[in-house]
């Protein structure tokens, strides 16, 4: 496989950071999706103390949505637990920046614990017949190769680190081994990489645990102005299969972005 003007990232900390991309529909709203990669962690979402998100279930990826910008107290709870509930994360402050367009990952870290992270979706122009396909490591595992075709991509990808490249527009047989081996954790599966897109795959789960999975994003409006709001496809990608769970609605999402996105602020993550 080709891979051209390829681009990694530099890694994003549990502490979060500024995250900055292309205008949402509005000055004043940002672009968001929200990622649940928490395996066995159905979770309630709470913001300044009112419930906004209820059953959100593992290997879910939000449709995006403009979020006004502002700043919320927010709270992850364990489904049911109700607003006094003990928090499995929660920060106060936190602010949601006018503009951005992003993907924030509820996930484990290298060593299993809860965090949440958030990555800006790259909707820059592509060439003419080229696609985007992006990488996120998010799950409590080692060092790992991506690999597209059979041959190494991404190699040597640690959590919580992206790495992306523009790439000929079409169809991959994606895997991911243990960096510097042949051993498959995840896959093989085909992907479809359309023209004017960026495909996102998030390895998630736990390998200890060995309920590895990906699950897969698609951010379109690439073609010429990077001004579209994604049209991410919610699901996930068990070993070896490829397959779809239903996306969260518009109110959903709401909730999810309003309790995840966060600029500048430490999240607290109990274990």
């Amino acid at each position: 496989m080709r891979l051209s003007r390829p681009l990694a990232i530099a890694a994003l900390t549990t502490g979060f950071a500024t995250v900055l991309s292309a205008p949402a529909h509005a000055a004043e709203d940002a672009t968001v999706s929200i990622l649940h990669g928490v395996p066995g962690a159905t979770v309630d979402v709470y913001a300044n103390g009112d419930v906004l998100l209820e059953g959100f279930e593992p290997g879910t990826i939000t449709d995006p949505m403009p979020l006004p910008a502002g700043e919320y107290d927010l709270k992850v709870t364990a489904a049911g637990a109700g607003a006094d509930g003990e928090a499995v994360i929660e920060a106060d402050d936190v602010a949601v920046t006018a503009g951005t367009n992003v993907t924030v990952a509820a996930h484990l870290d290298a060593d299993g614990a809860p965090v949440l992270t958030p990555f800006a979706n790259d909707t820059s122009a592509t060439e003419p017949g080229d696609a985007r396909l992006t990488v996120r490591h998010t799950a409590a595992a080692p060092a790992v190769d991506v690999r597209a075709d059979g041959e190494v991509a991404f190699s040597d990808l640690t959590n919580p680190n992206e790495a992306m490249a523009d790439v000929p527009a079409g169809s991959i047989s994606a895997d991911v081994v243990l960096a510097g081996t042949e051993d498959v954790a995840i896959g093989p599966a085909d992907v479809t990489l359309k023209e004017g897109t960026n495909t996102i795959v998030y390895a998630w789960g736990s390998a200890e645990d060995e309920n590895l999975q990906l699950a897969v994003q698609e951010v379109d409006g690439m073609h010429s102005s990077p001004s579209g709001v994604p049209s991410g496809t919610g699901g996930q990608m068990e070993t070896g299969s490829y397959g779809a769970v239903g996306a969260a609605g518009a109110a959903a999402l709401l909730a999810g972005a309003a309790a995840f996105v966060v600029t500048r602020r430490r999240a607290t993550a109990r274990v």
